[in-house]
């Protein structure tokens, strides 16, 4: 089933575009598939950043239960612990 598609219209300064266009170029795809994309990409970075987030009452509890639940014991949780920060190496 394909999602419908919306048009997106913008304006950009003239030596932007030509920027852009340099590099849809050397990607190899089209002008909106290469916007699109990079914006998409902006879009997960910004999203992962997410500080601050809402939950419901009972969304909360769960998320908090989650967060008290004890570790399971396993290598990967064990070495993950155990590991220094890249930024304390």
């Amino acid at each position: 089933m394909a999602l419908a598609s919306k048009v997106i219209n913008f304006r950009a300064p003239a030596d932007k575009q030509a920027l852009i266009d340099r590099a849809v170029e050397v990607a190899g795809v089209s002008r909106t598939e290469f916007i699109l994309g990079a914006a998409c990409e902006k879009a997960r970075e910004v999203l992962a950043d997410q500080t601050q987030f809402s939950l419901s009452p009972q969304e909360l509890r769960r998320f908090n239960a989650l967060l008290d639940a004890p570790l399971e014991n396993n290598a990967a949780i064990r070495k993950l612990l155990s590991t220094p920060a890249p930024w304390e190496r």
